[in-house]
């Protein structure tokens, strides 16, 4: 972010922006799992309501990649599931705590926040694995094409990354309790919607990379990276 004198103001040792864009990352990976909970019917798909935002964290995570590299993508990946985990302890502690005896909601609070361990191990594996293969295609995308091409780099990482995202989620939240058709018709549907999501948002990723790295006068090639996802810095 400018100072106002043409320099980027810079917050324990990241930028301004950077800062923002962590944290809009993060912002929909907690809304998302809070919302997820309700299905709904879109031209006859039965999609969770996640789908509104959760591919918004693709299009940030490609943002963060392309702009400043896999390392620092590597950061906010890490920093967005502690805290996720960081919400679901907090629902888990709350529910548990005894409520109020005029306070009759307790069921409702269950049925809506209360998540099986099923699903929150799905969640949280699918997370970790869809978004660092999405990083790591792109930024290797981005050397192998010269920084050429976004919109190929942001799609096909995308496809890679969803597709992995949305086949693990969905088997080991669903298999053995949907049939075995209709386990790989889900994966197909949630991997094709959220990927036509990213397509559709390839404008608006242009605008917030050019932005960025006008901004903050950065663009990262990973070529001397190591890309060990267990990395927390190096």
């Amino acid at each position: 972010m400018s100072d106002g004198a043409g320099n980027t103001q810079q917050t324990g040792g990241h930028s301004t922006l950077y800062l923002v864009v962590v944290a809009l990352f993060i912002a929909t990976l907690i809304a998302s799992n809070i919302v997820a909970v309700k299905l709904i019917n879109v031209s006859g798909l039965i999609l969770t309501a996640a789908i509104v935002i959760f591919p918004l964290s693709y299009i940030i995570g490609d943002v963060l990649t392309e702009v400043y590299g896999y390392r620092q993508a590597r950061q906010a990946i890490w920093l967005g599931f502690l805290a996720n985990f960081l919400v679901v302890v907090t629902i888990v502690i709350a529910g548990a705590l005894p409520a109020a005896g005029f306070w009759k909601d307790q069921l409702a609070f269950d049925l809506i926040l209360g998540q099986s361990p099923r699903i929150l191990a799905a969640s949280f594996a699918a997370y970790l694995v869809g978004e660092f293969t999405n990083s790591f295609v792109l930024a290797k995308m981005k050397i192998a094409t010269a920084g050429r091409f976004l919109w190929l780099r942001t799609i096909g990482s995308t496809l890679v990354g969803q597709g992995l995202d949305s086949a693990i989620f969905v088997a080991i939240a669903f298999a053995g309790v949907l049939p075995g058709d209709v386990l790989v018709a889900t994966m197909v549907t949630q991997w094709l919607v959220k990927s036509g999501y990213e397509a559709a948002a390839t404008p608006l990723t242009y605008l917030a990379v050019g932005f960025l790295k006008r901004k903050d006068g950065v663009d990262v090639y990973d070529r001397d990276t190591r890309f060990n996802p267990l990395l927390i810095a190096d």
